[in-house]
């Protein structure tokens, strides 16, 4: 898992379930959990009569799967209030509340605030491109 930190390992599962791929053994010519890359972390051997856990890795917690961002962008955000400025790194893709979640790290009150860009309150379930916020990068 190490070595594809931070890369797209969605090709491993499946789009629908979510689930790792399976394929057939050619030897044997029983379903076996895809691993192309060797058995990674939660992936059982079906071979052995061997099950998925309750709670793997993909399905929450600790870790979870995710696109790649088409882009990435920075952005400014200033506590009018109190002058304090933060610039963080958001994907392209991102809605105003997935940002809001993120900045959140940063400044804990932060979902108390109404969010404003030029004196236009902006609409939280869009991105920052929906809401009239282009790339100036």
């Amino acid at each position: 898992m190490i070595k594809y930190s931070g890369r797209d390992v969605t090709h491993w599962f499946d789009r629908f379930t979510r689930q790792p791929k399976t394929s057939i053994d050619p030897q044997t010519e029983k379903t076996v959990y895809y691993t192309p890359e060797g058995a990674f972390l939660h992936v059982p051997s079906i071979l052995r009569g061997e099950s998925l856990p309750d709670k793997p890795w993909w399905k929450g917690g600790e870790y979870c799967i995710g696109s790649m961002t088409q882009k990435k962008r920075q952005i400014k955000i200033v506590n009018m209030l109190t002058k304090h400025e933060d610039v963080i790194e958001v994907p392209c893709e991102e809605t105003i509340y997935e940002i809001l979640d993120r900045y959140k790290e940063i400044n804990f009150h932060a979902a108390s605030y109404t969010w404003k860009r030029l004196g236009q309150t902006l609409d939280m379930s869009k991105t920052l491109e929906e809401n009239g916020i282009i790339d100036e990068t």
